[in-house]
């Protein structure tokens, strides 16, 4: 019997630093950790001791023989990730991070700048800290907390927001105060906020769309995803929109996680998401709509697809046709995750339903057309002569987000990210920056908990000489 890591994983590691005979992998201190879909169980090392499942934040570990039907490709995909050469024979030394401690007498008054997961680990690990006392603001421009987790993932995902919960709590905690509804440089600028604490961190994640960069992309009808995703949300910047819905297909470009949320939303059957945490006003929209096909275009090959198996099995099992070209799914040997990827596309489980997904891959976008709104994209072959067309009255660019700028923080708008050295901001003393504002749009919910402790150990090596226990 082993353990079996499903697609609920939100890649937080806390599983790793429990685990006494280290059988999950890639760990936050192994190559891959950073750009990992999801962690993974060894069968042939697990030993059956479950002290992974109480510390999953997300109820994403499971005993093999307590795997629902719709979890059961996980115990495949689990065992598969261990067949590539390169995630073979890892140490069986556990893996655990000495605390963090610090040698000082005085309060240590931190700014943290967003809500959102890399804020929330960005407090937990500051209050964990041995040796000090912390007091902990936290600026929030929203009304509610949670970032990305309450206005990003997909209503539908609930098992994912319950990490949420935990936030919660951490803003609960003795030693923080949060105040909602101000924003920094507009409310409070960032020389107040130095003269009043000893650090800032920012940690605004990244809230911003990238839009397309094609002639006829300001047409009315084309969006970005974080329009589309905030208007499903609930967000106080996205609920206003209105999506014209009328067609019956829609294009997504780019072909993330977020690119099948937005399927799948946009696909879902009437009453599906009834009781979820989506906007009343969009779930009347979307039940009143024609969409019966989304076209998801990818510029590159499937050996480059950015949306994990997990999410892609989640797609399959619902009643949806899923598919792509045969011609479009040939996958380099080595890599037995693509290979898997490929595998799912092709199978096609659900071919004849009236609700279908369509993927395309090696297009790139070059025109928007349309009299007056967006009525249909063209394409072209990103790796030989070829073009494509495809109408649609809805179109979302899901290629990427970007951090929103904070006035008196230097940004990157090349890469997208406050420039920094291990969270330390370049040229600018006593500010800090975790998540995807430091590292860009990169990495889950979770590995946020591991690039905030890096933060944190920073800030604390300029404050007070910290230190780490072995």
């Amino acid at each position: 019997m082993t353990y079996v890591i499903i697609g609920a994983c939100c890649n937080d590691g806390a599983c790793v630093d429990v685990c006494p005979v280290n059988c999950i992998h890639p760990a936050p201190d192994e190559p891959g950790y950073a750009t990992t879909e999801m962690l993974y169980v060894d069968p042939d090392s697990c030993i059956d001791c479950g002290a992974c499942v109480d510390e999953c934040p997300v109820d994403a570990i499971v005993p093999d023989y307590e795997l629902e039907p719709a979890d059961e490709p996980f115990l495949a995909l689990n065992a598969a990730w261990f067949t590539a050469p390169e995630h073979r024979d890892y140490t069986s030394l556990q893996h655990r991070l000495p605390p963090l401690v610090v040698e000082r007498e005085a309060p240590l008054k931190v700014a943290v700048i967003g809500s959102g997961p890399s804020a929330a680990y960005v407090v937990e690990w500051l209050l964990a800290t041995r040796g000090l006392t912390t007091e902990v603001t936290v600026f929030e421009k929203l009304p509610l907390a949670g970032g990305l987790v309450r206005y990003g993932v997909a209503p539908d995902h609930e098992a994912t927001k319950v990490v949420m919960d935990d936030y919660a709590r951490t803003l609960r905690r003795g030693g923080v105060t949060a105040r909602f509804e101000t924003e920094v440089g507009v409310d409070v600028t960032i020389e107040q906020l130095r003269a009043e604490f000893d650090a800032i961190v920012v940690a605004t994640g990244a809230v911003e769309g990238k839009p397309l960069s094609v002639p006829g992309a300001d047409l009315p009808g084309v969006f970005t995803a974080a329009d589309i995703v905030g208007w499903y949300n609930g967000h106080p910047q996205h609920v206003d929109h209105q999506p014209d819905l009328s067609g019956e297909r829609a294009i997504v470009i780019g072909n993330g996680n977020v690119a099948l949320d937005v399927a799948r939303v946009l696909l879902a059957e009437p009453g599906a998401l009834h009781g979820t945490s989506i906007s009343p006003s969009a779930l009347t929209l979307l039940e009143a709509g024609n969409i019966r096909e989304v076209v998801i275009v990818a510029r590159r090959g499937i050996e480059h697809a950015a949306f994990t198996a997990g999410e892609l099995i989640g797609l399959t099992q619902r009643d949806l046709a899923v598919s792509a070209p045969a011609d479009e799914l040939v996958a380099p040997d080595g890599d037995p995750i693509v290979a898997y990827k490929a595998e799912l596309l092709g199978q096609s489980p659900n071919a004849g339903s009236d609700r279908r997904v369509t993927f395309r891959f090696g297009w790139t976008p070059t025109e928007v057309h349309g009299d007056g709104a967006a009525q249909r994209v063209r394409f072209t072959s990103t790796y030989g002569d070829g073009e494509l067309e495809v109408e649609a009255g809805l179109v979302v660019a899901a290629i990427g987000y970007r951090p929103a700028e904070v006035p008196g923080v230097p940004y990157d708008d090349l890469r997208s990210l406050v420039p920094n050295e291990l969270g330390r901001v370049i040229d600018t003393s006593g500010v800090y920056v975790a998540g995807w504002a430091k590292r860009g749009p990169s990495g889950g919910i979770g590995t946020n908990r591991w690039d905030a402790r890096e933060t944190v150990a920073t800030l604390l090596q300029d404050v007070g000489g910290a230190a780490q226990n072995a």
